[in-house]
């Protein structure tokens, strides 16, 4: 890939103050990127991101908002459009877990999830869109008008015991992202998704934090390592960039192969 693969893109990264979209942000200011780091509640990872980002040369702001209520995500492509003239990717990364055994998982639970994994994507989503159309097709700048990038999971095709609005979530927004593609591609909106496996974030550290947990996850993980943000984020910088003008409605699964069955490597 190209170094400074995406010079002067103007980027928003929802969920950005840490873990995956932290990483993300990073990376997309290494590249060339202006990025608006979004958060929900942690305000102070936020701006530490946003801080280390200028410090070494990058470009980026700190903004909050939460990506499941519309207003707040038209003040914040507002703020982008103040701050750098408009958006040419977005990547729409704002997560949550609340897991319980499917009959003790609560409706208020189940709502919070969808509300965040897949409304708030949709939401998200639905303004890039609009904001992309009203700025217009800019040859000098991308072949593209606009280009979004899910963050999706190995769970919108894994099905998770346990984890039953997660799963849910995921797998609608899999079909979001696919219709999606399918109806803008015309426009030449380029719409994709990354689908991580077992990353090495806190929203799962008790998956790898000891030696026991990380050997029964391991085993789920034909390629023998767990992954780190980074490969993510370079999944992503790769997807921004024109370097990818021809991939249009795919899932980039980064998982180390936790898709392919790795039980079965025996014969089953």
């Amino acid at each position: 890939m190209r170094d400074r693969a995406l010079q002067d893109c103007r980027a928003f990264v929802t969920g950005a103050s840490s873990g995956i979209g932290e990483a993300i942000a990073r990376a997309f200011a290494q590249a060339g990127a202006l990025v608006l780091v979004n958060y929900r509640s942690d305000r102070e990872g936020a701006e530490r991101v946003v801080e280390e980002i200028n410090t070494c040369g990058g470009s980026a702001i700190a903004i909050q908002g939460d990506m499941s209520i519309s207003e707040d995500c038209s003040r914040l492509f507002d703020a982008a459009a103040n701050q750098f003239g408009g958006l040419d990717v977005v990547v729409a990364n704002a997560g949550i877990q609340r897991d319980a055994p499917f009959t003790e998982l609560t409706l208020d639970d189940w709502r919070m999830v969808i509300d965040v994994n897949l409304t708030g994507q949709f939401l998200c989503a639905q303004e890039a869109v609009r904001r992309f159309r009203k700025q217009g097709l800019r040859p000098d700048r991308s072949p593209a008008l606009g280009k979004i990038i899910f963050t999706n999971s190995v769970h919108q095709t894994i099905p998770w015991s346990g984890h039953a609005s997660y799963a849910a979530a995921k797998g609608g927004l899999k079909l979001l992202m696919e219709t999606m593609a399918q109806e803008l591609a015309a426009e030449k909106i380029r719409v994709n998704a990354i689908a991580p496996g077992a990353i090495k974030t806190a929203i799962n550290k008790k998956a790898w934090e000891t030696e026991a947990a990380r050997e029964k996850l391991l085993k789920l993980i034909p390629y023998g390592r767990i992954g780190e943000p980074e490969d993510v984020a370079k999944a992503a910088v790769w997807l921004a960039s024109d370097d990818s003008d021809y991939v249009v409605g795919t899932t980039l699964f980064v998982d180390g192969g936790m898709v392919l069955y790795p039980a079965f490597r025996e014969g089953g």
